[in-house]
């Protein structure tokens, strides 16, 4: 099999709607590809595309491909990579492309008869939209007879969307004991309910969470919501960040558009506590904004607007960096969609306790002195990070 007739049997399939699930990697351009591709069908809008999950290291990117474009991507992939690892209805492929693009191809045969779209409407909501969910009716996003309100659609599907993170992190929680999780800045709560219904009412997990936030009245809603619930593991206390103090190893920490570096607060006692997940979307970073002191930036840096973007984009990759090194995976990944709020990368870390790698230290400890920047994650962590830094 040549390069051509690959792209076209791989259309054929694709088009015909026969894909499962997939995986290319191995770029022939190690400093301009995306290191390896997720492929999956979804349906949006009614319309069936294949959704295209590019893996920057920590980040994540997607694009989804209607099936009449289908054919120009795959002959610019199979341009770009080298190994394709396919599983069709009935059939997986592992295709290899040597330097020459010579094509050779294995196959074994599968029970999978068809894949689920996930984007679908339905099927990709965890909380099932037509079904009444009382902390949702309580909270505002839902009727009493359970339709989503039209204003509320938006906050639906984050709910929607911060429950799958959780879904992902169920790995890397206890079993055997209850699970304690800590909410900073919960706010009206929204997440926090979501949370607790989806581990405790949903998945069977004793948990014990608890929100914490500055406004009074606030904690007083969300506590009379809680008791009328029966969600008795769920608790509210006003507080700060700066001065909550857990008695207790924590297992997962939340923290939703904490300001500036209160993130870094939230971040670092989830460390020194020991979570073993942590779930964090950063808001208003201002603190690299005014340490940013690299004469190479200046073409960036004499544009206000654009000094910020890049100081708060600077600040949750450094943030990322510094969790990798005291033993978390952390990856930046996209919350809600940027066409809903600006704010919309989320720390994902979960705790393995793996050392760094040299490559991870070196380009650290290169990236900080490049912008002449001293985090207040760094100092939160100083006494983990003090032999890895040194």
């Amino acid at each position: 099999m040549d390069q051509q007739q690959l792209i076209d049997d791989l259309t054929k399939r694709l088009q015909a709607k026969e894909l499962i699930s997939g995986v290319i990697s191995q770029p022939r351009s190690k400093t301009e590809s995306a290191p390896k591709i997720k492929w999956k069908p979804v349906e949006l809008k009614g319309i069936y595309h294949i959704q295209m999950e590019y893996q920057y290291g920590q980040t994540m990117k997607h694009e989804n491909i209607t099936l009449t474009d289908i054919e120009h991507k795959v002959a610019t992939l199979t341009d770009e990579y080298r190994q394709f690892q396919l599983v069709f209805a009935g059939e997986s492929l592992h295709i290899q492309l040597t330097k020459k693009k010579k094509v050779s191809v294995s196959s074994s045969p599968n029970d999978q008869q068809s894949a689920s779209l996930s984007h679908n409407r339905k099927k990709n909501y965890v909380l099932d939209p037509d079904e009444v969910h009382p902390f949702l009716v309580r909270l505002g996003v839902q009727t009493k007879d359970g339709k989503i309100k039209s204003q509320k659609q938006d906050k639906f599907k984050q709910i929607n969307r911060f429950i799958e993170f959780a879904e992902d992190a169920l790995g890397y929680l206890p079993t055997d004991r209850p699970l304690k999780i800590i909410d900073f800045g919960s706010g009206k709560s929204y997440l926090t309910f979501a949370l607790y219904h989806y581990l405790h009412e949903m998945k069977g997990y004793e948990v014990q969470l608890t929100g914490l936030d500055l406004k009074k009245e606030v904690i007083e809603h969300c506590a009379e919501i809680a008791r009328d619930l029966n969600y008795t593991g769920l608790t509210f206390q006003v507080g700060d960040i700066s001065d909550y103090n857990a008695s207790q190893e924590i297992d997962m920490v939340v923290t939703l558009h904490a300001c500036d570096v209160a993130t870094d607060m939230a971040l670092g006692r989830a460390v020194k506590w020991g979570a073993k997940v942590i779930l964090s979307v950063p808001c208003c970073q201002h603190e690299l904004f005014t340490q940013l002191d690299s004469p190479a930036l200046n073409v960036m840096n004499k544009h206000g607007l654009i000094k910020e973007r890049f100081a708060s984009l600077a600040t949750d990759s450094i943030r990322a960096q510094l969790l990798d090194l005291v033993g978390y995976d952390t990856q930046l990944v996209e919350f809600v969609n940027l066409e809903n709020t600006p704010k919309n990368i989320l720390i994902r870390a979960y705790y393995t306790g793996k050392n760094p790698d040299a490559q991870t230290v070196e380009e650290t400890k290169a990236f900080l002195q490049f912008l002449n920047a001293k985090p207040f994650l760094a100092n939160e962590l100083k006494e983990e990070l003090k032999e890895v830094l040194s």
